[in-house]
């Protein structure tokens, strides 16, 4: 029998949401200081990798002590710990669970058109909406610091994201439920975003006109970058043609083929090609009807290990190249290891038994337009899943390091925008909205939290790098 759907009235919403300040105030979000008890956080990141493929753990610790920064995008985990104790107003909504600001950027709607939306979600798990806020404020403000940017500017773009978020989320309250569904943000959209802060900027006499339309020719050869990211280009940068026959190009411990992946996980080639082909058939049964009809045009040609961004190095990562009419029609797909959200405990766990399709159907519900091939699967080994998805789908980050202060301005309204249109997807903006209210309490409150956190995670950082110099645990650089 399913559950019965409830449907309150607008006042009833509303009045939800204002007696949710009852459960904690806009401004409790401030005055964050860390729980008398905090696990070790070298601990904390140590005990993640115990599943993760051991000779890829120095490289993942490489690649996070590059900077406080880098540490912050693979401490998704410690940064749960540290939330589960803070106050919440009892709203929940679907999270992306680790929504720091280079998770965000544009890809290919099925359209074939630039769209901006968030794109990761690993750790993605019902929750209360203030957890993703506060990861993306905090993110902002170390980034900020990691650019050298100014105690008060630093301030003001995290201050202005999180502003952009109630903002937008009191747009979202006052819209027709579809309208939100259908909310999005396209190339035209953020064009138009970025020639309206070079235009104040100009005029407050902080950029100088030639400067704005350098920035605005790197913002085109951006997008004219993310537009060429495709199978095609991937072809031409991933593989090569051996003896007749096509191949991905071996570049370790990147890039590990299946051919080279015996002495990594000591199965038999003939064992392993049995099972990425029993795995691509149960992937194709988790796809809409039309797609697998689609899919099933392609055989695959050849896979391999490819090691991917910061916090998930170590766990398994494939792609997996695919032929359709010919050499000139390739498609690759990635296959990347769903492990337990780092947001689940005892009181909140997955309503989904293959982490995969917890993965998957989060990010059906946050973004507006998702990959046509997302898909799921069991792994071979007890209790590991993955989930499927194109490899380069138009696919365009940021470079933020490489911000100015205005540009991660803009970027952090942007993606303070995007969070409370995926939020108002699937929780309730009316409530939402009415908590957070039409002062800017919850924005300073946040804005100090993401401060005081900041500062912890310079010192995780340097008690990380710590550990990596008496060798407490080894890290691999420049990797």
């Amino acid at each position: 029998m399913s559950q019965q759907v409830l449907h309150p009235s607008l006042e009833e919403r509303t009045a939800h949401g204002v007696d949710a300040r009852g459960h904690a105030l806009p401004s409790s979000h401030a005055g964050w200081t860390p729980a008398p008890d905090r696990p070790d956080p070298v601990a904390l990141i140590m005990e993640q990798n115990l599943r993760r493929d051991a000779d890829l753990v120095p490289v993942r610790h490489g690649r996070m002590k590059a900077s406080p920064f880098t540490f912050y995008r693979g401490a998704a985990a410690i940064m749960a710990a540290d939330l589960e104790p803070t106050p919440t107003a009892g709203l929940d909504v679907q999270l992306c669970g680790d929504a720091h600001l280079s998770n965000f950027g544009v890809f290919g709607s099925p359209e074939r058109q630039l769209v901006f939306d968030i794109n990761d979600f690993d750790e993605t798990l019902p929750g209360p909406f203030e957890y993703d806020v506060k990861r993306l404020a905090a993110s902002l403000t170390v980034a900020g610091r990691n650019n050298g940017f100014t105690p008060a500017d630093v301030r003001a773009i995290t201050t202005t994201s999180v502003a952009s978020y109630r903002e937008a989320m009191a747009d979202f309250s006052t819209m027709r439920t579809l309208d939100v569904w259908y909310a999005h943000v396209t190339e035209a959209d953020l064009r138009q975003a970025v020639a309206g802060l070079l235009g104040r900027e100009v005029k407050k006499k902080n950029l100088k006109g030639k400067e704005a339309r350098k920035l605005e020719k790197r913002f085109d050869k951006n997008a004219e970058k993310a537009r060429s990211r495709d199978s095609l280009q991937a072809l031409t940068k991933l593989t090569e043609v051996v003896d007749g026959e096509r191949r991905i190009v071996s570049t370790p411990p990147v890039v590990v083929p299946a051919r080279e992946l015996f002495a990594t996980y000591g199965l038999d080639p003939g064992l392993e090609e049995g099972i990425i082909v029993s795995q691509f058939r149960e992937y194709r049964s988790t796809l809409q009807h039309d797609r697998r009809q689609l899919l099933e045009r392609f055989e695959v040609v050849d896979w391999a290990r490819k090691v991917v961004g910061v916090g998930s190095v170590g766990t398994r990562a494939f792609i997996v190249l695919l032929r359709g009419r010919g050499e000139d029609d390739p498609l690759f797909l990635q296959i990347k290891e769903a492990s337990r959200s780092v947001l689940e405990g005892p009181s909140r766990r997955s309503e989904f038994r293959q982490a995969g399709e917890r993965v998957v159907q989060g990010q059906r519900l946050m973004q507006a337009s998702s990959d046509i091939f997302l898909g799921w699967t069991r792994g071979v080994e007890a209790d590991r899943y993955f989930y499927w998805r194109q490899l380069r789908d138009m696919k365009g980050s940021a470079l933020v390091e490489q911000m100015p202060a205005g540009g991660m301005t803009l970027y952090g309204k942007l993606c303070g925008w995007t969070l409370a249109r995926a939020h108002a997807r699937s929780g309730d903006p009316v409530a939402i909205a009415a908590y957070l209210g039409e002062d800017d309490a919850f924005d300073r409150a946040v804005t100090d939290f993401s401060e005081r956190y900041a500062d912890q995670n310079e010192r995780d950082f340097e008690q990380f790098a710590e550990a990596v110099r008496s060798g407490r645990i080894e890290a691999t650089e420049g990797v």
